[in-house]
């Protein structure tokens, strides 16, 4: 099996679809197709069952994953390493976070990279996915979760607390919430993984049970902008509400740190462009505050 057909065998694994497959690759079906029927015969054996469901790997196909990942890992070092002796302001640099964050604080510190260094590209993947920077899916990371794989670098950039917030033309429609009346009286906006959870729905440490919920949303973005448009009080981090004009709630009841890490693998983290990168997005998140 040579790196090309593996990195065919590996997405059709984890897509389990030709058509999914192809997307990931950037090539037409018809060649995923191709380019398995060939493995199979070159390795005089079946790697998948054809199934209403997708592609299934057999029991020959599950050693041959185990063998792929291998080369894949081997691949992914290899880039690692070659890219952290690069020392050119130039080149891609690939960061993965959340919307949030992206629109806030990572374009603008792209902005001001690429008025010294034009030659810098950035490749921005913003949604809640985790990319795997082991395998180089991205050069940076930033998250509100610490990883703990011993390979990567992590670097805290912010520590935030968490309040409620609303828009001033909520509060002048509807008061302010009074601390015990578990929002009698007032709607909500609530982030959907959080009421997806099981775990008992509170905001600022005070129970949901008498407030309405107005609005549900899957990201902490569209939690910001309900919030701007008036829709009901939300918690979020202080300094996004204050950037976002919002007003300020209980500021008595303001909860645990928020922490935002910066991560990156530690075979690339001394590469020219991914350094300067990473100074220009933790000089942004410390302007926050």
């Amino acid at each position: 099996m040579n790196w090309d057909d593996a990195r065919i065998f590996l997405a059709l694994c984890r897509e389990q679809t030709l058509r999914g497959a192809a997307r990931v690759l950037g090539v037409d079906q018809a060649t995923v197709g191709r380019r398995l029927a060939s493995l199979e015969q070159a390795l005089g054996a079946t790697l998948f069952l054809r199934t209403s469901g997708g592609y299934s790997l057999t029991a020959a196909g599950e050693v041959a994953r185990a063998a792929a990942q291998q080369m894949e890992a081997s691949a992914a070092e290899l880039q690692r390493h070659i890219l952290g002796m690069d020392d050119r302001m130039a080149g891609e640099v690939r960061i993965t976070t959340s919307e949030s964050f992206a629109i806030d604080f990572v374009l603008p510190a792209i902005a001001r990279v690429r008025q010294e260094h034009p030659n810098i590209a950035v490749q921005l993947h913003a949604s809640a996915q985790m990319l795997n920077l082991s395998l180089r899916e991205a050069d940076i990371a930033i998250r509100n979760v610490k990883p703990d794989n011993p390979d990567l670098i992590v670097r805290r950039v912010a520590r935030w607390s968490a309040a409620l917030h609303a828009s001033a033309d909520y509060v002048q429609a509807h008061g302010i919430p009074e601390p015990g009346s578990a929002f009698a009286g007032h709607d909500l906006v609530l982030y959907q993984p959080y009421l997806d959870s099981g775990q008992e729905v509170t905001l600022a440490g005070e129970p949901i049970t008498h407030g309405r919920i107005a609005t549900t949303c899957t990201s902490g973005l569209l939690v910001r902008h309900a919030l701007r448009a008036g829709l009901g009080i939300g918690e979020i981090p202080v300094p996004l509400g204050q950037q976002d004009g919002l007003l300020r709630l209980w500021p008595q009841r303001e909860r645990f740190p928020y922490d935002i890490w910066l991560v990156t693998h530690k075979d690339v983290r001394h590469t020219a462009r991914v350094r300067v990168v990473i100074e220009a997005i933790a000089a942004a998140f410390a302007a926050a505050g």
